[in-house]
């Protein structure tokens, strides 16, 4: 059965996209905690998940060959679509997943085990999941466990989504700080698309700052009318 779509989808996209996330290397702080899942869990398979438009795709895997699979036969589809853990002790027995094709097929999926990644501003991004081939359940203390190594994954996400906007905003500051070419009669700012704009324009731009005017003494000094000397 294909999940229906969260009804935020679109903005769940794109906070997903903040991260910068899909399609990056592997790495080993996220493979660290899926070898911890499948241990804990006692299972062969476990997966760091990232759901787009169209797919899952595993940031890191443990027990499979597959980078990503088709949205609409991801068992994770449906985790992303509550708060709590999704588990399915035995897919064949499931309505929902006894004829998906990751049940029918390899990996042969029995039991499944999704704990959802949700953002600080309320995204499921994707999920940390165990899986086994043969039906099984998990325990209480397990549980716990799962939904504290899920914690440290979006931990993880969120450090690098905090470091990418440093890195911008650093960038932006060695701009300000540098040479740029400003027109010496009207002073405009040339772009980097070779545009001219205001001075407050461009740092406005740059910045997201926003400008009050006023005159300085020696402005309003000039432009006030000189008295005529006195008989």
């Amino acid at each position: 059965m294909k999940a229906p779509l969260p009804e935020n989808e679109a903005q769940r996209v794109a906070a997903l996209r903040e991260y910068h996330i899909l399609d990056t290397a592997a790495e080993h702080a996220y493979d660290d905690i899926t070898a911890l899942a499948a241990y804990l869990c006692d299972v062969p398979i476990a997966l760091i998940s990232l759901m787009d438009e169209s797919r899952q795709w595993f940031k890191s895997k443990l027990g499979l060959n597959l980078r990503e699979t088709p949205r609409d036969v991801a068992f994770c589809a449906h985790t992303i679509l509550q708060s709590k853990p999704l588990i399915v002790r035995d897919a064949l027995k499931s309505a929902r997943f006894a004829d998906n094709p990751l049940v029918r097929r390899s990996p042969n999926i029995r039991f499944y085990a999704g704990f959802p990644l949700v953002s600080p501003e309320g995204f499921a991004l994707g999920t940390l999941c165990a899986i086994d081939r043969i039906p099984r359940q998990i325990s209480a203390v397990q549980k716990r466990a799962m939904q504290g190594l899920a914690r440290q994954v979006l931990a993880l996400l969120e450090f690098r989504r905090v470091s990418a906007r440093m890195a911008e905003a650093l960038e932006q500051v060695k701009t300000l700080h540098g040479l740029l070419p400003i027109c010496a009669w009207c002073k405009r700012i040339r772009d980097d698309q070779g545009y001219w704009s205001q001075v407050e324009a461009y740092l406005h731009t740059q910045t997201g700052a926003d400008f009050t005017h006023g005159i300085c003494p020696e402005c309003l000094a000039k432009q006030r009318p000189k008295k005529p000397p006195e008989e």
